[in-house]
């Protein structure tokens, strides 16, 4: 009987439908976990995969592909190493999911989201997620998987290890069901993306399972951006009663070995072990911006990024973001200004929004090109003056100067290979304030209220992030920061505070007119601010993607991941 077992969670970043890569992150995280004496090393959910798969979750020929990984990394561990769990989307049958020799435990009529268990060169188990009605804390439901049987354990060096996959985690009935078929210990597998507050509720839900079944628990949660999720890690280990005994960090990847004895009452125990904080609030919140950005450069292949700086505090916001993400060498500023421009009047001058630009990139490191726009913009007008002849030009053109500037941006990019950030707010986006984003190829503050962007930089301005590539101290100046405390909204709609407080009681909310007045919000202010955003859902159609960092559920068609790496078919 073993009385000692040592399990490492592996908190991996993989990148959607990249195989290859990701199997050797996996690889690695193993000879790792051996070299420090691991017996068993437990993956993500999806971790082989990536995650969200959308429809190439159900692509055949990328299912072929996964088995295929699979069987190549059963047969690394005939080296006598660790076994290896292994999280992956699989083709099942209605059985438990048990399998021997020549048994995959599948015959292709339907799709889980599984728990590979590979050891001596063979897939010795398989087991297959009961619950996918979870909601986001055992991980996103996009890639609609098929519920699979309640599962029994599965035996990794003479223990029965409980395996809790996805929204196993949600539920008392599938951690009971495993303590009555034997399980000693129990093990979640995750991919569940970052929200405010989601890290305490899986804590939640993990203790929840470990007081019902009386057995203790290790969880390992995805990391990494793909498309517009972010998975914030945080993996852990509880031991009996609820004791927490192990803690990875959030937004990095981390090699969490537990290690556990079985005691005098045949139950398994675990001491304290390496134990980090997570980050909470506006912390929290700026390294799932930081994240989000930096996977989405890299899993694409960019090079780096432009940014667009208007002397306003959303650009500058991003520029820093992005600096931290990825340094400030990968990070170009452009200054591009409309004469006349708001951001210019802000300033009180155009020359000193180009000085606010000029301060930000000295603060932040990055390099500045300057791009006169005026030579464009007098001959699109000479152009066009005859069509406006006799009419009220003044809203066309400025809409076409804005879009001017932006088909600049994205040529000024596209020449360099960079990827051309949106500096959009989620305000300004639900209202339809940013015809500019067309042609950019990522929105970092998509889904983060203007009220929110304040706060983040006041944060930044006082702290360094966690692995961040950028300076310490103040990147975004004093004076940007007061404009927009000052800065008026667009007439006829209520100060950046109660503008988010509307348009989150009435989007997230799904509050009638009646609920939203008895917030204190005006009948008119509430038809005016609805009507902007019915008239705006073409726009933020047509929208670049940005980082999900709100509770907000993720409606979604028919799509493929973005960034993705399986590319080849077999």
């Amino acid at each position: 009987m073993t009385d000692r077992l040592s399990i490492a969670l592996a908190q991996i970043n993989p990148a959607a439908g990249n195989l290859a890569a990701n199997a050797d992150r996996l690889r690695a995280a193993r000879a790792e976990a051996a070299a420090r004496g691991a017996d068993l090393v437990v993956c993500p959910a999806v971790g082989l995969s990536g995650a969200p798969l959308l429809d190439l979750a159900a692509f055949p020929a990328f299912l072929d592909a996964v088995e295929a990984t699979v069987q190549a990394l059963a047969e690394d561990t005939a080296d006598g190493g660790p076994a290896l769990l292994v999280g992956a989307p699989w083709r099942g049958n209605s059985g438990r999911g048990d399998s021997g020799p020549g048994d995959l435990g599948r015959d292709g009529s339907k799709r889980h989201n599984a728990a590979l268990l590979l050891d001596g060169g063979t897939i010795a188990a398989v087991r297959f997620q009961a619950v996918t009605d979870s909601g986001e804390v055992g991980g996103p439901e996009e890639d609609c998987f098929d519920s699979g049987p309640m599962p029994g354990p599965v035996n990794v060096r003479g223990v029965r290890i409980g395996l809790l996959i996805g929204g196993d985690l949600t539920t008392g009935d599938v951690a009971e069901t495993l303590a009555e078929s034997g399980a000693e210990l129990l093990v979640a597998m995750l991919a569940s993306p970052f929200a405010p507050g989601r890290a305490d509720e899986r804590v939640q839900a993990a203790v929840a399972r470990v007081v019902e079944s009386g057995l203790p628990l290790a969880v390992v949660n995805l990391i990494g951006g793909q498309d517009e999720r972010v998975f914030d890690g945080g993996s852990f280990a509880l031991a009996p009663g609820g004791r927490l005994v192990a803690q990875a960090p959030l937004f990095a990847e981390h090699l969490l070995l537990t290690r556990w004895e079985r005691g005098d009452d045949d139950g398994w125990d675990s001491s304290e072990a390496e134990t980090i904080a997570p980050a909470e609030g506006t912390e929290a919140l700026y390294g799932a911006l930081v994240l989000g950005l930096h996977d989405a450069v890299t899993k694409s292949g960019a090079p780096g990024v432009a940014v667009g700086l208007t002397g306003g505090l959303d650009s500058a916001l991003v520029a820093a973001i992005a600096v931290d993400a990825l340094g400030p060498e990968r990070v170009l500023a452009v200054r591009a200004p409309l004469p006349g421009s708001p951001e210019a009047e802000f300033a009180g001058a155009l020359a000193d929004s180009l000085d606010d630009a000029a301060e930000i990139v000295e603060l932040l490191g990055c390099r500045l090109d300057n791009v006169a726009l005026a030579p464009l913009l007098k001959a699109a007008d000479s152009l066009l003056a005859p069509a406006f002849a006799g009419r009220e030009p003044a809203v066309a053109v400025d809409r076409m100067h804005s879009r001017l500037r932006a088909a600049t941006m994205a040529a000024l990019a596209e020449r360099m290979g960079a990827l051309l950030l949106s500096s959009v707010d989620r305000t300004d986006r639900l209202l339809g304030l940013a015809p500019e984003e067309m042609g950019c190829g990522y929105a970092v503050l998509a889904d983060v209220p203007k009220t929110a962007v304040l706060e983040l930089a006041r944060w930044r301005n006082g702290n360094q992030p966690a692995a961040s590539r950028g300076p310490a101290g103040l990147v975004v100046p004093d004076r940007v920061l007061t404009r927009r405390m000052k800065a008026e909204t667009p007439a006829g709609l209520p100060p950046a505070e109660a503008l988010d407080d509307l348009l989150a009681a009435l989007i997230d909310g799904g509050l009638a007119p009646a609920g939203l007045m008895a917030r204190g919000h005006a009948a008119e202010t509430v038809a005016a601010v609805w009507q902007l955003v019915v008239q705006a859902e073409a726009g933020r159609r047509r929208a670049p993607p940005g980082p999900q960092v709100s509770r907000r559920p993720a409606a979604r068609l028919r799509r493929f991941p973005i960034a993705g790496g399986f590319t080849d078919l077999p």
